[in-house]
């Protein structure tokens, strides 16, 4: 007997989103320390989205919430979605906007930002970070990892409304 994914349970639906999330951030780390494709600070963020709605997908999985709840939860996974998606859509005009000469390399990492700034100003310099962050290191079907990472939030925060607002 196979299952309708139209008529997947909620816990079941959410509980896909979380494996989602959590496979795109195996997959995050797997680049990075298998493959030698070291972040930007825009990809930091992105994956903070990611690791946010994984939390709230999980948590919507577990309580398993009447109606009122279930929209909460999606509402709360659509809007880590959509700052996810801001970043990488930032992160694509970046990687395909003209090269400034003058501007090298990223700035500063993450951690250096963090341990040298307070927060709102480490968050707004990482932002507001050029130069490594339009190199193009991956493609995948002529989309880059932003790209993929912007459809990634569109399609989970699609399913989580669908979870949360459909009729029962």
């Amino acid at each position: 007997m196979t299952m309708n994914p139209f008529r997947w349970p909620f816990r079941a639906q959410f509980l896909f989103g979380a494996l989602a999330c959590m496979g795109l951030l195996a997959y995050a780390f797997y680049e990075q320390f298998q493959m030698g494709l070291e972040p930007c600070p825009k990809c930091i963020f992105q994956r903070v989205a990611f690791m946010a709605m994984a939390v709230v997908f999980l948590i919507g999985a577990a309580h398993g919430p009447k109606a009122t709840g279930r929209r909460v939860y999606a509402i709360l996974v659509t809007i880590a979605a959509a700052v996810g998606a801001v970043v990488a859509i930032r992160h694509l005009i970046v990687q395909f906007s003209p090269k400034d000469p003058l501007m090298e390399g990223c700035g500063p990492g993450l951690n250096y930002l963090m341990d040298s700034f307070p927060i709102a100003e480490a968050i707004k310099k990482a932002f507001m970070a050029t130069g490594d962050c339009g190199e193009i290191g991956w493609t995948f079907l002529g989309l880059t990892m932003p790209g993929w990472t912007l459809i990634c939030y569109v399609l989970l925060a699609a399913g989580a409304l669908w979870a949360g607002f459909r009729r029962r």
